[in-house]
């Protein structure tokens, strides 16, 4: 990959975002962080936009504001954990509103920008996911209750399975990626991946990616995750 190609990144305020954002702009890439606040990584080649992923005039004015420039890689990284208590915690609204940001936000940025994408050299959309939402894996070693957030992960696989089909004629690559557990605000004290380390790996992925690979759900230190 060629360092003058963009990437667009999503919840780039902080944790896993901002040193994606940071990452790329080191390896000479045009970088566009968006975030609700104008709180993204300062740093020579990155570009803050803000843009609250809930909101569909804010993901419409982002599009506008963007107008035709093309975007090589989209990384839907923003995200929100919610209620870990349990069935007996679900609140329907906290339910909704996870489900809207890290399953449905997604789709919309795609559906919005997909002219962009169309306008890049080899576009990729990589979605950070989470093994959590493997219904193989994701309850193997991990007895969390957090339902929402499971289930949203879930459905996002699903919407890269969707994206990878419908877009493989257009020549954009699509991937659900875990990220670890990563020692982020929603990762926690006990997390035990670096930031650092999970964004040096999913971005080694990224760069290697193709379109032969689109569709497929990876793992920052490259293993294959199972669906």
């Amino acid at each position: 990959m060629t360092g003058q190609r963009t990437v667009l990144i999503t919840g780039a305020s902080r944790g896993l975002g901002r040193e994606l954002a940071r990452q790329y702009a080191a390896a000479g890439w045009p970088v566009i962080a968006c975030a609700r606040a104008a709180t993204a990584p300062d740093g020579e080649g990155i570009e803050h936009r803000q843009l609250d992923v809930a909101d569909m005039g804010s993901i419409a004015a982002l599009a506008a504001g963007l107008g035709g420039r093309p975007i090589d890689l989209l990384i839907n990284n923003a995200g929100i954990r919610g209620d870990t208590g349990g069935l007996a915690t679900i609140d329907p609204d906290d339910f909704l509103e996870i489900m809207r940001i890290n399953a449905l936000a997604p789709l919309l940025i795609v559906q919005a920008l997909l002219p962009n994408l169309l306008a890049g050299e080899r576009p990729i959309v990589a979605n950070i996911s989470s093994r959590a939402g493997s219904l193989a894996e994701g309850t193997l070693d991990d007895d969390d209750g957090d339902y929402a957030y499971r289930c949203s992960k879930a459905a996002l696989n699903m919407a890269t399975v969707k994206l990878a089909q419908d877009l493989r004629k257009h020549g954009i690559a699509v991937l659900s990626l875990h990220p670890g557990w990563v020692k982020t605000d929603m990762g926690g004290e006990g997390a035990r991946i670096r930031v650092a380390e999970s964004a040096t790996g999913l971005k080694a992925i990224i760069d290697g990616v193709g379109l032969a690979d689109s569709g497929s759900f990876r793992a920052f230190d490259g293993k294959q995750v199972s669906w």
